[in-house]
């Protein structure tokens, strides 16, 4: 008889191990609060227009390519998938940097806009690579015992680490120019860190952007999702959406089912948790089944920041870039008012997505679904969401309007959804809002984080951004792998089947 595991939510990472699961033979059942598969990577649909409610890009779809190998599949035979060039367009007040994957072309513009720093450039792709190379294989191995960190590999990549050192501090051995460190470290939002404080580790986020580019799926980011939901049930697997999980059953320190909302009750050998974590451990666990991870100890863990969302319908064509970056002019004041200050800034920094420009089907002809995102700090700030939500509407509206040279705007609004960070919390269950999970500090990486084999209870296995790896596409799909390999590999239970060895990813 197949081993029965059910799946709590099907977010990327859920969606990854249940594909992986269903593939090897295992009884698979996802259950999901939501009317449809994504989680934070969701379809946000209003009318005509459909966004993507979370990320809006794939960085290193190697990774994604690798779990559609483990289960006999080939991504790009159900993902349309779209190389962005260039990479994203930076404003500094009247300054534009666009980089791309063409070294030539990026040094050159580099020279142009901050003189001297090109050579710089040239370096912080070849010492930042051969990091990537060393810590590429961290990223691949579970982290459940101090003994995990002596390891061939471990060992290999700690010279390289740079762990003491902060982004900003690293990037600063590189260039000179502040806005060309600017360029190069706004990626540590991605972990919902301050590029000051964030470990000189994760330097290698902005050059994997600039080694392996930055991708597009057709459809929006959440048609990745929908390819997984496809393979899952083409190999037996269920997924089961509307259907929350009201608690995970413990028995004997070992998972053996869920309790659903409805109060029905679905057994299991092993459960697979893609829930947020933080909300994970607050509710769908009774507190006296925890150890490691009881409440009052989570709420002392650091968190990422959150960010404040607007969608609109627009009918109009809007002439800017497929995304692009407005920095504060004093980006530091910027990113401490959110990370250290937890208040909102005069003067705050603008992400804006206009995928309309290469994918036809988020909006009707000549009209554009235009998705706008301000970090901003987690609920734990206190900020009054429902006092403040019109205004940061309103100014980063205008702010688009001055951008794409359109005064009237809102003239052209027809569809419009906002999300703050308390929606984060009470509509999507993000814990504090915290929209990347906890914090990537020293304290909380590798064995400091949740183990992807939950430490807590016995059969319970941990895929997501609040596990090993962390936040970020890639890591979550990473997280979902190493799961999979800890759950098979159980004893009594069949053997991964997937050889095991270094996987390199060439340019």
């Amino acid at each position: 008889m197949s081993k029965k595991t059910i799946v709590v939510g099907a977010g990327p990472g859920g969606l990854a191990a249940a594909m992986q699961l269903a593939r090897k033979g295992y009884d698979v059942d996802v259950y999901e609060k939501q009317p449809q598969v994504g989680g934070r990577t969701s379809k946000l649909n209003l009318g005509d227009y459909s966004f993507d409610l979370g990320p809006t890009f794939f960085m290193m779809p190697q990774v994604l390519e690798e779990v559609f190998e483990r289960v006999g599949r080939n991504l790009y035979d159900y993902v349309d998938m779209r190389e962005i060039d260039p990479l994203y367009t930076l404003k500094f007040g009247d300054v534009t940097f666009q980089p791309s994957r063409d070294v030539e072309a990026t040094a050159e513009q580099i020279e142009s806009l901050f003189p001297g720093d090109a050579a710089g450039y040239r370096q912080f792709l070849d010492v930042e690579g051969k990091k990537f190379d060393r810590v590429i294989q961290l990223l691949r191995q579970p982290f459940s015992s101090f003994t995990d960190f002596f390891t061939k590999d471990m060992v290999r990549a700690l010279p390289k680490l740079n762990a003491f050192d902060t982004v900003h501090g690293r990037l600063s051995k590189y260039f000179n120019d502040e806005r060309l460190k600017w360029a190069f470290s706004f990626q540590a939002k991605y972990l919902g860190m301050s590029p000051w404080n964030c470990p000189g580790t994760f330097t290698i986020l902005s050059f994997l952007e600039h080694r392996y580019g930055l991708y597009h799926p057709i459809g929006g980011v959440n048609r990745v999702c929908e390819a997984m939901a496809e393979v899952i049930e083409e190999f037996g697997g269920r997924i089961h959406l509307e259907e929350p999980v009201e608690r995970v059953m413990v028995e004997n320190g070992s998972a053996s089912g869920v309790v659903l909302s409805d109060g029905r009750t679905e057994t299991a050998d092993d459960v697979v948790i893609n829930a947020d974590f933080g909300y994970a451990i607050n509710h769908l666990f009774d507190e006296q089944d925890l150890t490691t991870y009881k409440p009052q100890k989570l709420a002392k863990k650091k968190l990422s920041c959150s960010t404040f969302m607007v969608y609109l319908g627009i009918d109009h064509p809007i002439d800017l870039p497929h995304h692009m970056v407005l920095f504060a002019e004093d980006y530091k004041r910027n990113v401490d008012d959110m990370t250290e200050r937890q208040i909102l800034s005069d003067d705050p920094s603008i992400y804006v997505h206009n995928p309309s420009q290469i994918d036809p089907t988020l909006a009707p002809p000549g009209k554009t679904a235009l998705y706008m995102l301000m970090p901003v700090p987690n609920v734990a700030s206190n900020i009054d969401w429902n006092e403040v939500k019109q205004d940061l509407r309103d100014d980063m509206i205008r702010t688009v309007a001055k951008e794409s040279g359109i005064d009237n705007l809102e003239d052209y609004i027809e569809a419009e959804h906002i999300i703050t960070p308390a929606d984060w919390q009470d509509t999507y269950h993000v814990y504090q809002g915290a929209t990347f999970n906890l914090a990537h500090s020293l304290d909380q990486m590798m064995i400091f984080r949740p183990h992807n084999q939950f430490e807590d209870v016995d059969h319970c296995f941990l895929v997501g951004g609040g596990t090993h790896p962390g936040s970020g596409l890639p890591t979550i799909f990473q997280s979902a792998m190493i799961s999979v390999d800890l759950l098979t590999a159980q004893r009594g239970y069949e053997q991964n089947l997937i050889p095991k060895g270094r996987v390199t990813y060439d340019s």
